[in-house]
């Protein structure tokens, strides 16, 4: 019986190694798919910290010196153009009014009766220049007295909405003291701050087009109007390499009011942009990293630069040429260095098919 154990024993190795050798052998023939960046003009959208400002948005001041007699609206108010929102006590500038329309009328019949003796010619032509001299600043003086006047009522420039008061009923104002603020919110500015070489891809590309930008708001929701960028500003900031520019919204329901804050989502055209997948990537230390796969099948781990960020792709910056090879799929199951046998994927049957197979 003993005598049969050693020979049972080199059969259960034999059949051992023929297995690994097997296995190994199966190992060796598992394909990794591989591709390549996939180069075309392309678009991305990009958002950009804004600020939101009325169209039109003043401040209302004091014109005279007075009390405020009377308030005829209420904050955050919707007031119309003329309409009338405080009164500044007028006796004093009723009493100066009067007085000056006096003084008219006296210069008015004065230079009546000097025009009948100077065509009479009982006095000079330059005594009645004189006192038709004296009738004008007589009525100078009444048009500046009615103008003060008119001062002590504030009137609404422009339709829009009120701020909060910064007077109140009795209230003794000076002259240019602030009362209020109003805001014309019909449509609204947003700027936002562009970097140079994206402002230099917009002027290139977008020079005579209208570019259309759309605005996500402080709570994370779609603004229902899209907007158009109108005006760019004259000067780069030195300290952060930016540009102001601005786009104007449509704000039919007056929905944004001035100082609100948002993001502003651009389409920005890329020109032989080179695009990978998502999935071709992974990341070291906030770092991403692909697996380039060399002439004899060998991989290497290289940093890449990701210059912009779509569903399940990147458009790579800098780190990959567009003739290299890279690995789709596998990534955790190889090693630095290691060979492997690869099948080739067209780059765009593989970024047409993405949405399929995502991982």
């Amino acid at each position: 019986m003993n005598r049969y154990l050693p020979l049972i024993s080199l059969c259960s190795l034999l059949s051992l190694a023929s297995c690994q050798k097997k296995e190994e052998k199966k190992e060796e023939l598992v394909e990794f798919m591989v591709t390549s960046p996939l180069k075309r003009d392309t678009t991305i959208t990009k958002e950009y910290v804004s600020q939101i400002h009325s169209f039109r948005h003043i401040e209302l001041r004091a014109q005279q010196r007075g009390y405020i007699q009377n308030v005829f609206v209420d904050e955050g108010q919707f007031v119309r153009q003329g309409q009338l929102m405080f009164q500044i006590m007028p006796k004093l500038y009723e009493a100066e009014l009067k007085k000056a329309q006096a003084e008219v009328n006296f210069a008015g019949i004065e230079y009546q009766n000097t025009k009948k003796l100077a065509d009479n010619k009982i006095v000079a032509p330059n005594e009645l220049a004189m006192v038709g001299a004296k009738l004008d600043k007589a009525k100078a003086e009444a048009t500046l007295a009615q103008t003060h006047l008119e001062f002590t009522k504030i009137k609404a420039p422009f339709s829009g909405i009120m701020d909060h008061f910064q007077v109140r009923l009795g209230s003794l104002v000076d002259e240019g003291d602030l009362l209020t603020t109003l805001s014309d919110n019909s449509k609204m500015w947003v700027y936002f701050n562009v970097p140079e070489a994206e402002y230099l891809d917009y002027k290139t590309h977008q020079q005579n087009n209208q570019v259309h930008v759309n605005l996500v708001m402080a709570n994370n929701e779609l603004f229902a109007y899209p907007g158009v960028v109108q005006t760019i500003e004259a000067d780069f900031n030195n300290q952060t390499g930016n540009i102001a520019f601005r786009a104007t919204f449509p704000n039919p329901k007056g929905l944004l009011r001035h100082g609100e804050t948002g993001n502003v989502r651009m389409t920005v055209p890329l020109k032989n942009a080179l695009i990978i997948p998502q999935k071709a990537t992974f990341e070291v230390l906030e770092k991403k990293y692909v697996y380039v796969v060399d002439k004899n099948n060998v991989i290497r781990s290289r940093e890449i630069t990701i210059a912009a960020e779509m569903p399940h792709i990147f458009v790579v910056q800098s780190g990959l040429k567009k003739d290299d090879r890279i690995l789709l799929e596998g990534l955790r199951q190889v090693k630095e260095n290691e060979k492997i046998h690869a099948k080739f994927m067209q780059p765009e049957s593989v970024i047409a098919h993405l949405g399929l197979y995502a991982e």
